[in-house]
C-alpha cells in the first residue's frame, strides 16, 4: 500500500490461486458499467456472481481492495493478449466506477484518476509489468467489451509513469494494406484476424485500438489516421 492512498478492505470470495510459476505481467483497467459504487461492490463481492477484481476505485477517489494481489481475481473473462488466453492468471484488475456506455458514459473525474495513478504506481513497484501491458478490458476482449472506453485519459496516465502513450505525428496520415495492418495489430498484442479484407472481428479489433490509441477516429475502419497511429504504436512498442 502507498502512503498516498488509503485502501478499504472489502473481501470478495470470487478468487482462486494463480497457477504456479505464473508471473503478473498485465495491469488491466475496467469500468464497472453499473449505476453506483454500491451496486458494483455488491456484485463484485457476491459469490453467486462469480466476478471480482483486485481493486475498485469510486469517482471520489475512494479505493477498495477485494482480492489480494497474489490471488487470481475473476475480471477478464474470455480474453486474449499477445497469444495468452488466461489473462486472469497473469493480471491485476482494477475496476473504475463509471456507468459505462449502457447507463450514461462520462469522463473519469480527476480525483478518481489521481487515486488510480497512485494505486498503479504502487502496483508497478511490486510487479514487473511493462508499460506495453497496461491495458484496457476492450484491448483483451474486443469482441465483447468497450471499457474503459474512449473517454479514459490514457495519455495523462502515461505522463504520470503508468503505461505508454506515443505522441501523435501530425505531419500526415498513412496508408496500410489491410492485411499488414492486421498483422501489426497482432504484433502489438491484439487478437486480430488474418484477413486481407474487412470482417466483423477485424472491425471490433480496430474499434478497440481506436478506443485505446485514437479516440478521435472511433469508426471501426482502417482510415489513414488510424493507419498512421498503428505505425506509431507498433514502433513505440517494439522500441520499448
Amino acid at each position: 500500500m502507498t502512503d498516498a492512498l488509503s485502501i478499504i478492505e472489502r473481501p470478495s470470495p470470487n478468487n482462486d490461486a494463480r497457477p504456479g510459476g505464473t508471473a503478473v505481467d498485465i495491469l488491466l483497467l475496467h469500468y464497472t458499467g453499473m449505476k453506483s459504487a454500491d451496486a458494483a461492490l455488491d456484485r463484485l463481492t457476491d459469490a453467486n456472481a462469480k466476478v471480482s477484481a483486485h481493486y475498485l476505485i469510486d469517482e471520489d477517489g475512494t479505493c477498495w481492495r477485494m482480492v489480494a494481489e497474489e490471488r487470481r481475481a475473476w475480471h477478464a473473462g474470455v480474453a486474449c493478449w499477445a497469444g495468452a488466453t488466461d489473462i486472469n492468471a497473469r493480471s491485476i484488475g482494477i475496476e473504475l466506477v463509471n456507468p459505462g456506455h449502457q447507463f450514461g458514459y462520462r469522463p473519469f473525474p480527476a480525483r478518481q484518476m489521481e487515486s488510480l495513478t497512485a494505486l498503479c504506481r504502487d502496483i508497478l513497484a511490486r510487479h514487473p509489468i511493462p508499460p506495453s501491458c497496461v491495458l484496457g478490458h476492450s484491448d483483451v476482449a474486443p469482441e465483447r467489451k468497450e471499457d474503459p472506453g474512449e473517454l479514459f485519459d490514457w495519455a495523462g496516465l502515461a505522463t504520470n509513469g503508468v503505461g505508454l502513450w506515443p505522441e501523435r505525428d501530425t505531419s500526415g496520415d498513412q496508408e496500410l494494406p489491410f492485411e499488414k495492418a492486421m498483422r501489426m495489430l497482432t504484433e502489438i498484442g491484439y487478437a486480430a484476424p488474418e484477413t486481407p479484407v474487412m470482417s466483423g472481428p477485424a472491425r471490433n479489433v480496430l474499434l478497440a485500438f481506436q478506443r485505446r490509441w485514437l479516440p478521435s477516429d472511433l469508426c471501426g475502419a482502417l482510415t489513414p489516421a488510424t493507419a498512421a497511429r498503428i505505425l506509431e504504436v507498433h514502433a513505440a512498442l517494439k522500441s520499448a
